[in-house]
């Protein structure tokens, strides 16, 4: 079995990391505050944020995509907690709202009726896969 070991991998011109774009790993992902001011927390190839609203955000990317119909999952959490409610993220694409370079999702509460009502939160988290351009 052969074993490869490196502290660094370059470009095939030796001056910076090789792209990921084919392979399966993560293109981009953002950990952000998403109350008052919205703030990126730590991130990789996310360029910024668009606070669209309450509980409304857009990922700007640094590489675009190679087609819309790559992979966004999102999750959220809260420091309280609230009886009868469910907190969720979800992605807006079947409005066209995401594209190739940027990346819309909204912040929900659902409650006991099933009523959706958009929600800023502390801790929003985004990861992308698919192939960049």
């Amino acid at each position: 079995m052969s074993e490869i070991r490196a502290t660094t991998i370059s470009d095939a011109a030796g001056t910076g990391p090789i792209a990921l774009t084919k392979q399966s790993a993560a293109k981009a992902w953002v950990n952000f505050n998403g109350t008052g001011t919205i703030a990126i927390r730590d991130s990789q190839g996310v360029s910024g944020l668009v606070d669209n609203g309450t509980g409304d955000y857009t990922s700007n990317f640094t590489s675009s995509f190679s087609a819309v119909d790559y992979t966004g999952t999102t999750s959220s959490s809260w420091d309280t907690v609230t009886s009868g409610v469910l907190n969720f993220s979800r992605a807006v694409g079947s409005s066209g709202y995401s594209t190739t370079s940027l990346f819309r999702m909204q912040n929900v509460v659902v409650d006991s009726t099933t009523n959706r009502t958009g929600l800023d939160v502390n801790y929003l988290y985004a990861v992308f896969h698919g192939d960049l351009a």
